[in-house]
């Protein structure tokens, strides 16, 4: 027959129950939730990558540079663009403690383009369309710039090539037994195989596109740039693209999804932006770190 517990006894385990789920709780991680970092990107070296994306950027930077469209360092706008980066960049280490090495640059080219992107190691562009076009604010070049950055960080580029070297290899792989064994032409089972891949190769980047989504939208809110603005950011975006593709077909997804899962995961941001704001309601440029030039 057991012992009945004492109420002292009774009480210590409660108390002990209590610091440890108080443990617990204080562990846990504010913000958003994402999926574990893909095996893929572990197939291609990250410095192979980020030579190349240096490489490319540097090249891209000369290009615009001999055309007049690369934008002075006393531009207001790559002030503007450099300053929200500055204030974005320190909350990306906890994603990827490589970016605390990487020689972040942020540089705008004069383009109608609306678009923008981060390379891989901290390589950061602007094309002043989507600032001209969409008149973007503050807290809206601070989503579109998280959501650029956080690709870096999870390293979506790197796990793409690493995902194109699985597909393909196993399209080949398809295509050849399914010739062999059906006697179909080896070219039509080509065709269909890498059709496959490439259905496949855009649900993985609709699924990349989501993730940055949600890691850019925390990135800004620990900056004190509200979140919220995610919300009129995309409905600006698809007023600019009424004649994007269906989504399925597409390598992002629709803007009302985005929309969606923006207003889903607010809950999870809004307390790190409110905290942000109350800490320093008055952002200013931080000292730190450094950007390239």
């Amino acid at each position: 027959m057991t012992a009945p517990i004492s109420k002292r006894a009774f009480l210590y385990a409660c108390t002990g129950c209590a610091c440890g789920l108080g443990w617990a709780q204080a562990l846990a991680r504010e913000g958003v939730e994402v999926g574990k970092e893909s095996q893929f990107a572990k197939l291609v070296p990250a410095a192979q990558v980020e030579d190349a994306a240096r490489q490319q950027y540097g090249a891209l930077l000369r290009n615009a540079a001999e055309k007049g469209a690369l934008g002075p360092d006393e531009h207001p706008q790559v002030q503007r663009l450099r300053r929200i980066a500055r204030e974005l960049i320190p909350h990306s280490y906890d994603w990827n403690p490589r970016a605390r090495d990487w020689k972040w640059e942020v540089n705008l080219i004069g383009s109608n383009q609306v678009n923008a992107f981060c390379m891989p190691g901290g390589k950061i562009v602007f094309f002043t369309g989507i600032l001209s076009q969409l008149k973007l604010t503050d807290d809206e070049v601070a989503m579109v710039m998280g959501h650029e950055i956080a690709h870096a960080l999870r390293e979506h580029a790197r796990e793409r090539m690493g995902k194109q070297q699985a597909t393909q290899g196993l399209a080949t792989i398809g295509s050849a037994v399914a010739a062999a064994v059906f006697g179909i032409n080896p070219n039509v089972t080509d065709f269909v195989a890498k059709q496959g891949v490439t259905l496949l190769t855009l649900k993985f980047s609709r699924d990349d596109e989501t993730e940055a989504d949600l890691v850019g939208m925390e990135l800004a809110a620990r900056a004190g740039y509200d979140p919220r603005t995610g919300v009129s950011l995309w409905q600006k975006m698809m007023s600019a693209n009424k004649n994007a593709p269906p989504q399925w077909l597409s390598t992002h997804p629709s803007g009302n999804t985005r929309i969606e899962e923006i207003q889903a995961n607010l809950v999870k941001v809004m307390p790190l932006y409110e905290r942000a704001r109350a800490t320093n309601p008055n952002p200013v440029p931080q000292p730190a770190p450094t950007l390239t030039q």
